[in-house]
């Protein structure tokens, strides 16, 4: 049995024909898992930005969009020698409002210079029969809701929405493109290839579809169902033809939103703008808060919010100051020193990946991002603010309010809405960009060192059974790098920091601090919850000769007494150069932002 990232990857072939039993954990953690292997994404935008349900566009006052809904059917590629190659029985619904706007398909390897679909189905196919089609297909009516029933045949594009009408009163809009002679076809050169990319993101402009080669008038035709003599629907093919785009092509593949995120759209204030993260399938799924949907505004006021110094009192640090972009948002000191001049009591931690994470804090003492980002302004050894001077000071400049109505309705300053900002900053700082991932996807190797780096991370240390590893996994496995459990790491026999019992009361707790990632592990160094090792040669060397026994110690730890785990200074050196393959370079925030309130 082998365990491939896929087909072309060889950096783990070697490691799992050896050690297939030690290994299936982690392999399958580190499998990009695809029954397809092409992605296909289509956003829907509005005039280069997210389409939002409720936003105004560029046509009149008080324009919307609500349904934007289409069937794609006859997805070809164009390959190099001009020969067209079409995936047989292929058919793809996607609709704006239920967030479907990704596909994955079984690709024909090779390099390919176009790509073309037709937005509905062909004749035989428009004119059969609907039931036939299992629950979960595409062209089930009861999945896209596009079939006219009585009358026969598929809607092939359905764009909804509101409008102001001359005398102010509220209107509605409806254009369908149906019947076999307004098929559309559309085709998009670009190259790509297809064992080497492994998604593809194209874009439907809406603005395009209604204002593109043709302006329709919605308020002189504000409907049109494609019926014979329809004036309308010429118009709209030519724009549709040209209303789609490639906006990216990438290596990597990312769940869907609508996997992602358990708030509809519906929930997202009028006006503002849905913020879409790509994240990696390779990641677990995760639901974001359902009472904070993400949008690009209130993310932009959370950044915002994270440098700015009227946070803390006398103005004298932000968020930002201890946890820096350039060392994964964490501290360079092994205790962050507050603005009375005081150190903390404890190292501060990266921010990062914190949608997955059920807690924060090293003793886990906040369970909401939102209820986390606020202890620190109110806490007397770090910003010591009080909430309702925050909220004073910010009131007092000028562009706030319009930045808080933006992000939440309304221009009201609370505590609550400072939480619920910064809560969603921080769950957008995802990393999953390291070199370890660019090798996954095939983008670059890893090195002999690094190699033998990963093989001691995955594989345990049990002489009896010949194996000499360096056991980091059973904590630090997966992709995520961390259980984000609570563990007592042998640090000391006895705990002046008790950590995480201090938040349960329970004495099997004592000593117990969160399991960090070990993603940017090179960058967010002093390590530990108290900052005591400088290095990462420290840290492995704690693990291979410094464990101290307690009655809390982890037992996969307790294991390895009282001998330590005997790594070679060779293997030593093999394990830093596999844990810096872990650094995200791309963690960065928007520096035009970043920078507005930073005084």
């Amino acid at each position: 049995m082998l365990c491939r990232i896929n087909s072309n990857n060889q950096i783990l072939v070697f490691l799992c024909k050896k050690y297939v039993n030690l290994l299936a954990f982690f392999c399958m953690a580190m499998t990009i898992v695809q029954a397809k292997n092409l992605q296909i994404e289509i956003a829907p935008i509005f005039d280069e930005r997210p389409l939002a349900a409720h936003s105004s566009g560029a046509l009149d006052s008080g324009f919307s969009i609500t349904r934007l809904d289409y069937l794609l059917s006859g997805l070809q590629f164009q390959t190099k020698d001009d020969e067209w190659i079409e995936l047989r029985n292929w058919f793809g619904y996607f609709s704006f409002e239920e967030a479907r706007n990704t596909v994955a398909i079984d690709a024909p390897p090779g390099e390919y210079k176009a790509l073309r679909f037709n937005v509905g189905v062909k004749p035989d196919i428009n004119a059969s029969d609907p039931n036939q089609y299992p629950p979960s297909h595409p062209l089930n009516p009861q999945v896209n809701g596009l079939h006219w029933g009585w009358q026969g045949g598929y809607v092939f594009l359905a764009i909804e929405g509101h409008y102001k009408k001359r005398d102010g009163s509220l209107g509605g809009f409806s254009y369908h493109i149906a019947n076999d002679e307004n098929l559309a076809l559309v085709e998009l050169p670009f190259e790509f290839d297809s064992e080497r990319h492994a998604r593809i993101d194209l874009a439907l402009d809406a603005s395009l579809l209604l204002d593109g080669k043709h302006r329709i008038d919605i308020l002189e035709t504000p409907s049109s169902h494609s019926r014979p003599g329809d004036s309308v629907v010429p118009d709209l093919l030519e724009n549709l033809r040209t209303s789609f785009r490639v906006s990216n092509l990438s290596s990597d593949t990312y769940h869907s939103q609508s996997s992602l995120s358990s708030y509809p759209d519906a929930n997202i204030v009028s006006g503002s703008t849905p913020y879409r993260l790509h994240v990696t399938e390779r990641f677990p799924k995760v639901e974001f808060p359902a009472d904070n949907p993400l949008t690009e505004e209130a993310v932009d006021l959370g950044e915002i919010l994270f440098n700015d110094k009227r946070l803390s009192k006398g103005e004298a640090q932000s968020c930002a100051s201890c946890h820096q972009a350039d060392a994964a948002f964490s501290d360079t000191l092994a205790l962050s020193v507050g603005v009375e001049g005081k150190p903390g009591k404890r190292n501060s931690m990266p921010l990062f990946n914190l949608a997955w994470s059920p807690s924060f804090f090293w003793d886990g003492r906040a369970t909401t991002l939102r209820e986390q980002a606020l202890m620190p302004i109110q806490d007397h050894l770090e910003m010591n603010e009080s909430l309702d001077r925050v909220v004073e000071k910010l009131g007092q400049d000028e562009h706030y309010p319009s930045l808080f109505k933006a992000a939440f309705g309304s221009p009201e300053i609370t505590p609550d809405r400072v939480g619920l900002a910064l809560e969603q900053f921080l769950i957008t700082r995802i990393s999953q960009d390291s070199k370890f991932d660019l090798a996954i996807r095939n983008e670059t190797t890893l090195t002999d060192l690094e190699k033998r780096g990963l093989e001691l991370f995955v594989t345990e240390y049990d002489p009896s059974k010949g194996l000499y590893g360096a056991d980091c996994f059973h904590c630090h496995g997966g992709n995520l790098f961390t259980n984000n459990r609570f563990a007592n790491n042998g640090l000391d026999y006895t705990f002046a920091d008790v950590g995480r019992q201090a938040v349960t009361e329970n004495p099997a707790d004592v000593g117990k601090f969160k399991v960090p990632s070990l993603r940017n592990v090179a960058l967010t160094g002093p390590y530990m919850h108290d900052g005591r090792f400088a290095t990462l040669e420290e840290v492995i060397e704690h693990y291979n000769s410094g464990v101290k026994p307690s009655s809390t110690l982890d037992p996969n730890l307790a294991k390895h007494l009282p001998t330590g785990i005997h790594l070679s200074d060779s293997d030593k050196k093999a394990l830093v150069a596999f844990l810096k393959t872990l650094t995200d370079v791309s963690l960065q925030p928007k520096t035009s932002l970043a920078s507005t309130f930073s005084n």
